[in-house]
C-alpha cells in the first residue's frame, strides 16, 4: 500500500486552483500515493473531478469562516467536532501544510500522524503572499522557498522537495473534460465567457470595456456568456448583457444561472476561450487549457496569472494564454490584441475587423 498524504490548502478558490497540480505530481512519481485533502466547504466542488477519477480518496470539508463568526454556538460546536473526527480517521505518513497560516497550522497540527510521519510546511513568506508563523512552528521540517516565486511553482516545488521527487516540467491540473461535453461544446454555437467578477474592486475593469469588446466578438458571429457568484456580480452580469443585447433581435449576450463550482468548471468547458480579471474562475479557465486573457490592473501576473506569459512579452508565435497588465486598467485593445494572440490559426487575423 502506498504513502497515505494529506494536503492542507482551505481556501481561497484562486489558490485552490493553483494547487491542483500537487495531486498529479505526487501521483505521477509516486502512483501507489493515497492523497487526502483539507478544504473549505465552499470550494470542494471544484475537487469533484479529482475525487471521481481517484486521484484524490477523501475530500475533507471544514467551515472555518463561518465557524469563528460564532465559535461558541452549538452548531459551530458539533461541527467542529465532527471535522476532527474525520480528519484524525486516517494516519497519515505526510502532512504537507500549503497555506502557510495559522489556521492550516492548526489543521496540520489536528491531523494523526503514522509512526514515523512528519508534517511539512512553508519557512519562510514568498513575494505578495500572505505567511503566519505558526506554520513552520507546527512543521517538523519546514521548508525554505525562493521569495520571487509564481504561486502555482511555490505549492509543487514544497511538494516535491517534501516527498523527495523531481518536479514534472508541464503541469496538470487534472480537471479532464468529459467526452460527452466535448462533442456537445463542438455542436454548440461558439461562446466566450467575460469573467468580470473579483473580491477587489481595484481589480475590476470597467463595464463600458466589457461592452465594447462584447461588441467587437458579437460582430465574429461569437455569444457571451457572464457567469456571477454573487447579488453584485448578478447585477454587473445583467447590464452587461443588457448593454449588448439592445438593438439586437436575438439576445448574443446570455447571463448564466448561479451555479457550483463543479458545475460552472463544466460550462467553462464547453466555452471556446475565457476573458476574466484577475480571479478564481480565471484560474479555472488556466487549468482548463482554455484560450484565455487574463486582465490585470497591478503587475501581478508574474505571481498568479498564466505561466505561458504576457501580451507585452510574447513573441512571434501564439501562446494559448496570456495576461495583460496597464494601469489605470488594460486598454479594449489591448485585449482583443492578446485575444487574437491565444488563437490557434493566426491567418485569420487579418480577416478580423479591427475594433472602432
Amino acid at each position: 500500500m502506498g504513502a497515505k498524504i494529506l494536503l492542507v490548502k482551505l481556501s481561497s478558490l484562486g489558490d485552490v486552483v493553483h494547487t491542483l497540480p500537487v495531486v498529479q505530481d505526487i501521483l505521477a512519481a509516486r502512483p501507489g500515493a493515497q492523497i487526502d485533502w483539507v478544504v473549505e466547504q465552499a470550494f470542494a466542488p471544484l475537487l469533484s473531478p479529482l475525487l471521481a477519477s481517484g486521484h484524490v480518496q477523501h475530500v475533507i470539508t471544514c467551515a472555518l469562516r463561518r465557524w469563528r463568526k460564532a465559535p461558541l454556538a452549538a452548531a459551530t460546536r458539533a461541527e467542529w467536532c465532527a471535522f476532527k473526527k474525520q480528519l484524525q480517521a486516517v494516519p497519515y505518513d505526510a502532512v504537507i501544510d500549503l497555506q502557510g497560516l495559522t489556521k492550516s497550522a492548526v489543521v496540520a497540527r489536528l491531523a494523526r500522524l503514522a509512526p514515523g510521519g512528519k508534517r511539512y510546511a512553508l519557512a519562510n513568506q514568498t513575494e505578495g503572499s500572505a505567511y503566519e508563523a505558526p506554520t513552520r512552528w507546527v512543521a517538523d521540517v519546514a521548508i525554505t522557498m525562493e521569495p520571487h516565486i509564481h504561486a502555482m511553482q511555490r505549492g509543487r516545488e514544497l511538494c516535491a522537495r517534501a516527498l523527495g521527487y523531481t518536479l514534472p516540467s508541464v503541469p496538470d491540473f487534472g480537471l479532464k473534460v468529459p467526452p460527452a461535453l466535448m462533442e456537445r461544446a463542438q455542436n454548440a454555437p461558439e461562446i466566450i465567457a467575460f469573467v468580470h467578477g473579483t473580491s477587489r474592486a481595484d481589480k475590476q475593469w470597467p463595464m463600458e470595456n466589457w461592452i465594447t469588446l462584447g461588441r467587437q466578438f458579437m460582430a465574429q458571429g461569437y455569444r457571451i456568456a457572464l457567469p456571477h457568484g454573487s447579488a453584485d456580480e448578478l447585477a454587473t452580469s445583467q447590464a452587461i448583457a443588457a448593454g449588448l443585447n439592445a438593438g439586437s433581435a436575438e439576445d448574443q449576450a446570455i447571463v448564466w444561472p448561479r451555479l457550483q463550482l463543479d458545475a460552472l468548471t463544466q460550462h467553462l468547458a464547453q466555452c471556446a476561450g475565457v476573458i476574466g480579471v484577475d480571479s478564481g474562475l480565471s484560474h479555472i479557465a488556466v487549468a482548463l487549457d482554455l484560450p484565455h486573457v487574463q486582465i490585470y490592473n497591478f503587475d501581478t501576473a508574474w505571481r498568479t496569472g498564466p505561466l505561458s506569459g504576457s501580451a507585452d512579452s510574447a513573441g512571434p508565435g501564439l501562446q494559448r494564454q496570456l495576461s495583460v497588465f496597464a494601469q489605470p486598467t488594460p486598454s479594449v485593445q489591448a485585449v482583443w490584441d492578446a485575444w487574437l494572440s491565444c488563437q490557434p490559426l493566426p491567418t485569420q487575423v487579418s480577416e478580423w475587423a479591427p475594433l472602432p
